[in-house]
């Protein structure tokens, strides 16, 4: 089971052999947020309180493309569910 603050790696996709944190998990549908992965850019419209502009953030990747990761021994675990 994984959880916020773990180590990861990542299998597949445009961050494919990255190695980021959790900072974010979404449970019902499988899904996660890892810091500096997945970087999306996002148009935000100006309010009175916030500037508008494009905005880069991280976007929520599949649990199945992740791969736990240990610090001590620099490889990979499978992830339970």
């Amino acid at each position: 089971m994984i959880k916020k603050g773990d180590k990861v790696k990542i299998l597949t996709g445009k961050d494919k052999s990255k190695e980021g944190e959790i900072i974010e998990i979404d449970r019902p549908n499988n899904r996660a947020k890892i810091k500096g992965i997945n970087i999306v850019k996002k148009h935000v419209k100006a309010t009175k309180e916030k500037k508008g502009g494009i905005i880069s953030k991280e976007n929520f990747i599949d649990i199945s493309n992740l791969s736990l990761f240990e610090k001590n021994k620099n490889k990979t675990k499978e992830i339970k569910k």
